[in-house]
């Protein structure tokens, strides 16, 4: 019987001839990734670090962008920590305020490479499946042993094979794509599994394939992978990425899958996940016409160039309602800048747009676009549940950049095929 994507990796990492869906493994990750957690992580082991240091100085990856700029004294204290530690312990990969979000900077400075194994404290770092890799989060006391120690175990996880068939339509896009998934597949129905695609890819982007890797956990899964191939291979070679430095690792074709699904990527419309699950999925049709108060595009999940562009596309030579808030946040610096280059943030602003610093602040409900009481937001963000925009009072519908940016010309839900087409 063949090997899946996941059998392969962790074997190979665990010193082991082969593995089976629920075997406990040991295995020592390429890179610990983490955030402004970074300061309750290493208050977990103080001691122990004054006595041992860290395992391994080029081992962390330090993104600092939850709340960038510190919003008070707590989180500004918190930065300061963390600056502190990185220069006591020497530590390599460390990327201040500005920088953007931890999961695109990853992804930008190529340390998720395809074979890679990456562990992150934080839900979102499958997203580096996109490209190959093992990509998965781990919560802070396993974050702050791999510090020490540079291992940790993991469960294989049985495997889920999703196969994408046919093309996609524009405006429908990636985030369509995923939350058409999750609506279907429910937000635990992938709980604890690998999740593969396989398929009619080669029309996906990078980009795309990062959207759709980033809502993985969405469903519940402890990675989201696509496989290596021309696509990926053509991003690599312009990060300047050379083929020795990583192994490629997909699953054979006689693996064993706990379930194989199909979609037909033709078929797929606009869609919109209601309040408060981000499975609560229906047509945008459905949604048509409500009343919204804020637009938000960008986070980790469709703050890509690629994304800001659709929404240029859209609103140029548009105004943003009169009534309504849009946020636009780059995912990164480097987002921000190619963005500027290609005079997408003038045309956003010139519409009406709010242009925020690259990080993570709203979608968490941080600051920089928290919401009130019975305030409607339309985000491109990967969560809803009630509270994570700041306020539990507040609903939050999530969409497409395409949705977002044509819904923000009229204050309400609606389908960006009826503005394009106009």
């Amino acid at each position: 019987m063949g090997k899946t994507f996941a059998e392969k990796i962790l074997a190979e990492r665990a010193g082991l001839k082969e593995v089976v869906p629920g075997e406990i493994v040991m295995v020592r990750p390429d890179h610990l990734l983490s955030h402004d957690n970074t300061a309750p992580i290493i208050a977990k082991i103080e001691d122990e670090l004054d006595e041992y240091g860290i395992v391994d100085k080029d081992f962390p990856v330090i993104v600092l962008d939850h709340v960038v700029p510190a919003v008070d004294e707590k989180t500004a204290s918190n930065h300061k920590k963390i600056r502190e530690f990185v220069k006591k312990h020497g530590i390599k990969n460390f990327f201040d305020v500005g920088a953007g979000i931890c999961h695109q900077v990853l992804f930008e400075k190529g340390f998720a490479l395809p074979g890679t194994l990456i562990l992150g404290s934080d839900s979102h770092t499958c997203s580096q499946g996109a490209l190959g890799a093992f990509a998965s989060g781990i919560d802070r006391t396993e974050a702050a042993s791999l510090l020490l120690t540079g291992e940790t175990w993991l469960k294989v996880p049985q495997s889920i094979k999703i196969t994408l068939r046919g093309e996609i339509v524009p405006p429908v896009s990636s985030k369509d794509v995923i939350l058409h998934i999750i609506g279907d597949i429910g937000a635990a129905g992938a709980n604890y599994c690998a999740v593969e695609y396989h398929g009619d890819l080669e029309q996906l982007s990078v980009s795309d394939r990062f959207t759709i890797a980033n809502m993985g956990v969405e469903m519940g899964a402890k990675i989201s992978v696509f496989p290596i191939d021309d696509v990926a291979l053509k991003f690599l070679g312009r990060l300047g990425v050379k083929d020795p430095s990583y192994k490629e690792v997909w699953s054979d074709p006689d693996a064993n899958y706990s379930r194989k699904l199909t979609y037909d990527l033709t078929g797929i419309a606009p869609v919109v996940a209601r309040p408060h699950s981000v499975d609560n999925v229906c047509p945008v049709t459905e949604l048509d016409g409500l009343k919204i108060d804020q637009c938000f595009i960008g986070t980790c999940t469709n703050g890509r160039l690629e994304d800001l562009l659709v929404a240029a596309e859209i609103l140029k030579g548009k105004s943003v309602a009169s009534d309504v808030r849009l946020l636009v946040l780059p995912a990164s610096k480097e987002v921000f800048e190619a963005a500027l280059r290609e005079n997408i943030i003038y045309t956003l602003s010139n519409a009406g747009a709010v242009i925020l610093p690259p990080g993570c602040g709203p979608c968490l409900g941080a600051h920089q676009g928290v919401l009130a009481p019975s305030e409607r937001c339309l985000s491109t963000a990967n969560r809803n549940f009630k509270g994570r925009m700041g306020c539990r009072e507040a609903e939050i519908y999530l969409a497409s950049p395409a949705t977002v940016a044509a819904s923000a010309i009229y204050g309400k839900i609606t389908d960006p095929r009826e503005v394009i087409e106009k």
